[in-house]
């Protein structure tokens, strides 16, 4: 299966922004938002968890979402085995990202809505590099697709 080329450059193009917004917001959250929480008044603290999981709802879920169909789209429509790699090679670094959310910064999160829970925080910290990683090496993989 083919796409016109007008087609193809919008899938590739709708990614690479999907991807490269997501990569920016997680390196965003890894360096200043996530070291800032134990910074947060311990008396405001769960109105605080509470805010940050709702508005990082909305900042993440449509470009996530945009982003998983896009990369199958890749995968589907490539128009060479290269293209179809990186395509592949960059749904498992998607696999990774939800991956560590579901077993760790879901429940990091969860820990953290009653209150400050250090070793929680601690979990998020370290385990969202995996995710700051995976997110990093996508947008390489999104930027080499859009330029092939």
């Amino acid at each position: 299966m083919t796409l016109s080329n007008g087609a193809w450059t919008t899938l590739t193009t709708v990614h690479a922004a999907a991807t490269w917004w997501l990569m920016g917001l997680i390196w965003t959250i890894q360096v200043v938002h996530y070291p800032s929480f134990d910074s947060i008044d311990r008396l405001m603290y769960a109105d605080f968890q509470e805010r940050h999981m709702q508005a990082m709802g909305r900042l993440i879920g449509f470009p996530w979402l945009i982003e998983g169909v896009c990369v199958l789209g890749l995968f589907i429509f490539a128009p060479d085995n290269t293209t179809r790699a990186l395509a592949a090679l960059g749904g498992l670094l998607e696999i990774v990202v939800i991956a560590v959310t579901i077993t760790k910064s879901i429940p990091a999160h969860e820990a953290l809505r009653t209150g400050y829970v250090a070793e929680a925080h601690r979990t998020l910290v370290d385990t969202n590099w995996w995710r700051t990683a995976a997110w990093s090496l996508r947008g390489a993989i999104a930027l080499a697709v859009l330029l092939r």
